[in-house]
């Protein structure tokens, strides 16, 4: 099996690093003309000169709007909802209106505002394909992080709902559930579950590993390549799943 997505056009928000980039990367190397934002252009500036690069706050509908005035005039094939932040590190009672609502802005109202603009152009083609980057935080509990547990089972929500509403216009819609992902982003959940409770890194690296049946962290390019996979022809009737790429998570929060 050879998948190859020669032709298409894709975006992918927060591909400045991590599973984004690896996502834009993959892509571009089977064939896509591949478009992302973020909001670090130092990062941006990074990846190969084939993909096409915008300083984006996805949490802003309107500079959002703005980049998809550049991209849709000439179609659109694939989205790919990546953004997000982890948010605080805090008891609910803890969390501020700020907290709570940048987490929500970037998490699921960026996926919202991202959707509601590529499909009309997916209907009016007949086609199209939504990746929503989930969390296993979208489908289990996770002490200490309200903003960002409620935010992805949002992203749960709205995955299998977009699947019901756009199945008939041939729109296919998935939604992955990275586990460990390996990188920067993670290093920074585990120094912030350490300083929370009052213990060292290392003690929770292992903890979130044996919280997984595999005992793993998952590599970025990992997820590119089931999101490759998702979006290429040979998944042409996979849609509103919830495919977890994680080594199984059993827990997000072993009781230190």
């Amino acid at each position: 099996m050879k998948i190859s997505l020669e032709g298409k056009r894709v975006f992918i928000t927060g591909g400045g690093a991590g599973m984004g980039a690896a996502t834009a990367i993959a892509m571009n190397k089977i064939g896509a003309e591949v478009f992302t934002c973020d909001v670090d252009e130092k990062a941006l500036a990074q990846l190969p000169a084939a993909i096409t690069t915008f300083k984006c706050d996805v949490g802003k509908s309107a500079e959002l709007n703005a980049v998809f005035d550049q991209i849709l005039p000439q179609g659109l094939d694939i989205l790919v909802n990546n953004a997000g932040i982890a948010g605080p590190t805090k008891l609910v009672e803890d969390i501020t209106d700020a907290e709570w609502a940048q987490c929500m802005s970037i998490c699921i109202d960026s996926q919202f505002y991202c959707t509601r603009r590529s499909v009309p152009v997916f209907k009016k083609q007949g086609h199209g394909v939504i990746i929503n980057l989930i969390s296993a935080a979208g489908i289990m509990g996770y002490p200490t992080r309200a903003p960002y547990v409620a935010a992805k089972w949002a992203v749960t929500g709205f995955t299998k709902t977009m699947a019901m509403e756009l199945g008939p216009d041939n729109i296919r819609v998935n939604g992955i559930v990275p586990g460990n992902v390996s990188g920067e982003r993670m290093e920074r959940v585990i120094h912030a579950h350490a300083a929370n409770e009052g213990i060292e890194p290392e003690v929770v690296r292992r903890m979130y590993a044996i919280g997984t049946s595999m005992q793993c962290y998952v590599d970025p390019s990992e997820i590119a390549d089931m999101i490759c996979f998702l979006s290429s022809d040979y998944a042409k009737h996979v849609s509103g799943q919830v495919v977890g790429v994680d080594g199984h998570t059993e827990t997000l929060y072993l009781r230190s």
